[in-house]
């Protein structure tokens, strides 16, 4: 009898698992990547940052820092751009180290004459690397804050943490870990009121109008340490409309009338206190001849103008927003009165340290900015012709492209090699039907080219990167939390790798430029008499200039 021979099946081939990219790229995990994005920082400012003689970035170095020691000695001090945080942080910072031994010059009173050089330097480098120490604490601060809303906006932690190393290296923060500027706390501010808006936007909650306050605040407050940001402030509007989906719809509290109405008072009344404790600072603004009496209004020969302008385009976008995502109207208006309340809060912040100059500043932000622009903005604005200021855009759209190619323009910005994944992301992600990530990467890109052409008629110096350099990484955080399958692309690791050296390289080309520069500090005597009056410089010939 014969028995049946079995045949055994033929072995199926085994397919290797693709290989997770991301997993590679964030090996620490979120605490421990974080941790080492921190502690990088902190090495890159001391190698390359604090130990850096004291005349090396005079320019708001020495600005700042000479503000904050008229103000501990009483004295009122005024800076056009005007940088109210930076230095009432340095203020506030040369107390505390004088009140434990820490810094004998903590005022202008206490600072040796020119004459003594030795005693001068010594006193000189002392405040300047105290206030260094101010620099690093807020940027570091930020990039913390900065990952905490990256996790709060994207689904994969993993993402969150490249989004967070990128802008931690990017050029504007790697610039300003070490030096004394007025763009950090800003540009920062106004990107975290975006994702605040951004992550709200698509979620329903009950407390959707005071996150709206606490964003609102934040702009104006940005506002107050650089007027630039009205440019960021303006974009808000429209780059919050391509987020939210089916639940950006109202909370069921909202769509209970009564509850709903009775909240939407309460922030009424609210707003209402607020703004009339802001309205003299408003008032001062729009009537500036008193306190700044060189200032020129921008627009029909009034003050103010423009302003309403933006407050309207304002409304408009929360309407607009309200009406696409199905938001109640008991929600919309208790929005827009938090809008009135936090940025009348981030208003009073001005009584601080109340000098009119600054709010006249802060509340005709173009018009002073106009005062620093160049020979040929000024004449295309003076002319009152919209084609040549058409035309001075469009040419400083194309010098952008020109530096995002980065081959035919270099600088130590490394966030332009992001956008050369993004751009074709973008167009991929249309292509296969993601046709919202696509619009909200678009928009993200297109205004920050369109703030940096602005920027480009100050030679859009490295100190500006601050303000466009997160709108780019955040774009690229949306494509890739939409398209998370891209990580296991076989190309993914080599360029995350690729893009990581990269950063990592570049960003620390100005550091290293700062420490092998070998120029003298005789280049500040043109400005110093100006912004300095009480404070000269040894090395320059002529006398301080006095008020």
């Amino acid at each position: 009898m014969t028995k049946p021979v079995a045949i055994p099946e033929p072995r199926q081939p085994v397919l290797a698992r693709p290989s997770d990219s991301f997993a590679r790229l964030t090996p620490l995990g979120w605490t421990g990547g974080l941790i080492f994005i921190v502690a990088l920082l902190a090495a890159s400012f001391i190698l390359a940052g604090y130990f850096v003689v004291y005349w090396r970035t005079a320019d708001m170095d020495f600005m700042v820092v000479y503000s904050a020691l008229l103000l501990n000695d009483g004295q009122p001090a005024f800076f056009p751009h005007p940088a109210y945080f930076t230095v009432l942080g340095v203020k506030l910072w040369f107390q505390v180290l004088h009140h434990f031994n820490l810094l004998d010059t903590s005022s202008l009173s206490r600072m040796p004459p020119a004459t003594d050089r030795l005693a001068f330097d010594a006193a000189m480098t002392s405040v300047i690397r105290a206030a260094r120490v101010v620099a690093w604490m807020t940027a570091t601060s930020f990039v913390v804050v900065f990952a905490g809303l990256a996790r709060w906006l994207v689904r994969d932690w993993r993402v969150a943490t490249l989004a967070t190393f990128a802008f931690a290296f990017s050029g504007g923060v790697e610039f300003h870990t070490r030096v004394l500027r007025s763009e950090m706390i800003a540009g920062c501010l106004i990107i975290f009121a975006l994702m605040i808006l951004i992550a709200v936007s698509r979620r329903r909650t009950i407390w959707r109008p005071l996150a709206i306050a606490a964003a609102a605040m934040l702009c104006v407050l940005g506002l107050e340490n650089k007027i630039h940001a009205i440019l960021l402030i303006a974009a808000l509007p429209l780059l919050i409309l391509p987020f939210g989906g089916p639940a950006s719809a109202s909370n069921e509290f909202w769509s209970n009338s009564a509850r709903a109405w009775l909240a939407t008072l309460t922030m009424a009344l609210v707003a209402g206190l607020l703004l009339r404790a802001a309205l003299p600072l408003i008032a001062l603004g729009l009537d500036p001849t008193t306190a700044m009496p060189s200032l020129h209004p921008l627009l029909l020969g009034k003050f103010g103008v423009y302003q309403l302008g933006l407050l309207a385009w304002i409304g408009a976008g929360m309407l607009t927003f309200a009406m696409v995502r199905r938001v109640c109207l008991a929600e919309t208006f208790a929005a827009i009165f938090a809008v009135i309340a936090g940025a009348s809060l981030g208003l009073l912040a001005l009584f601080i340290e109340y000098n009119p100059s600054n709010v006249v500043v802060v509340l005709n932000p173009i018009e002073e900015m106009m005062t620093f622009a160049d020979q040929s903005a000024a004449s295309a604005i003076d002319s009152g012709n919209p084609f040549a200021a058409i035309g001075l855009f469009l040419s400083g759209v194309a010098s952008v492209l020109q530096r995002y190619t980065f081959v035919l323009f270099t600088s130590p910005r490394p966030t332009v090699f992001l956008t050369w994944l993004i751009v074709p992301g973008i167009v991929y992600a249309w292509r296969r039907g993601e046709r919202q990530t696509a619009t909200q990467s678009a928009l993200l890109m297109l205004c920050a080219i369109a703030i940096d052409s602005l920027g480009i008629r100050r030679g859009l110096k490295v100190e500006y990167f601050i303000f466009t350099d997160p709108l780019i990484i955040i774009a690229g955080m949306v494509l890739l939390d939409q398209m998370n399958d891209l990580r296991f692309h076989k190309w993914a690791y080599p360029i995350g790798v690729a893009l990581v050296a990269l950063h990592i390289g570049v960003s620390q080309a100005e550091p290293i430029k700062m420490v092998t520069a070998r120029r003298g500090p005789e280049r500040i005597c043109e400005w110093s008499q100006y912004y300095l009056p009480l404070l000269p410089m040894p090395w320059c010939e002529l006398p301080a200039k006095r008020p």
